[in-house]
């Protein structure tokens, strides 16, 4: 993770997004940290981003597990599948 004085990112923020593509960017103010600057590289990243950072899909990320744990879930193996287009789990 580099980081980049909050007036070099201003003064070509064109560069430092597609620098973030890569590499997340710390943003300095006064030489101490005061954000980040995360660039995406497709639709799908910006998604998958957006996922591991909602409050609610990581609630029920953990809901799912702890279900698991007591022994409440489902194994891959026992789902059947419709045989169809989209191939939906009949349970």
């Amino acid at each position: 993770m580099k980081q980049h004085a909050l007036s070099e990112v201003k003064d070509d923020l064109s560069k430092y997004l597609h620098l973030a593509e890569r590499e997340e960017i710390v943003i300095t103010r006064h030489g101490k940290p005061a954000g980040i600057l995360i660039g995406f590289q497709s639709d799908e990243d910006w998604f998958e981003y957006r996922l591991e950072h909602d409050p609610r899909f990581l609630r029920r990320i953990a809901s799912a597990r702890e279900s698991l744990r007591k022994g409440q879930g489902i194994r891959l193996e026992d789902v059947r599948w419709d045989e169809g287009k989209d191939r939906t789990p009949l349970l």
